[in-house]
């Protein structure tokens, strides 16, 4: 059954015909994109921010249960705060991303995405020093919002590195993002 032939620039088959469209194999389109260096520079940068998350979604818990003596209920809900960022600090992420190359292009992007990671990483560094458990949940906060934004960014320069590969780019990057959850 068919149930749409539509396409974010309009009719697919119509666009094929047209010419418009160009046909890749899966396995050329696998090989282009694992040899674009981009590729690989934003499969590293995403594993720096959605690998942190998964490391952060995964020890949170048993952190603030070790380090402030809260009960394991208590440390979870405390830990799940980093996650319910997701609910809108990736969108502000690739909204930043979306506003600066509006004004200075693809570098403006790129300067978004760095500082969301430098401000990450900065962040992972306060949070690691924290001594009071309020401070502690402030500066995860703060930290989730940079982790995740650095990811909404991150996903508003992969269409960029090569518009016939997008969908094979955007995977590979995505494993980047378990690999830096494995890595951490």
């Amino acid at each position: 059954i068919k149930y749409s032939d539509d396409a974010p620039k309009g009719n697919h088959d119509k666009r094929h015909r047209q010419g418009h469209m160009m046909t890749i194999s899966t396995r050329n389109a696998l090989k282009r994109g694992i040899m674009d260096f981009n590729t690989w520079v934003l499969f590293l940068q995403y594993g720096c921010c959605f690998g942190v998350e998964i490391t952060m979604v995964n020890a949170a818990a048993l952190y603030f249960r070790e380090e402030f003596g809260q009960s394991i209920e208590s440390a979870a809900a405390i830990a799940s705060v980093f996650g319910w960022m997701n609910l809108f600090a990736r969108g502000v992420g690739g909204f930043a991303s979306d506003i600066s190359s509006a004004s200075y292009g693809m570098r403006g992007r790129l300067s978004v995405q760095t500082i969301f990671l430098v401000l990450e990483g900065i962040s992972v560094i306060l949070f690691s020093k924290t001594q009071t458990l309020a401070g502690a949940i402030g500066v995860m906060v703060v930290f989730s919002i940079f982790v995740q934004g650095a990811e909404g960014a991150t996903y508003g320069i992969v269409p960029y590195v090569n518009h016939s590969l997008t969908g094979t780019i955007a995977g590979i990057i995505g494993a980047g993002g378990n690999f830096g959850g494995v890595a951490f």
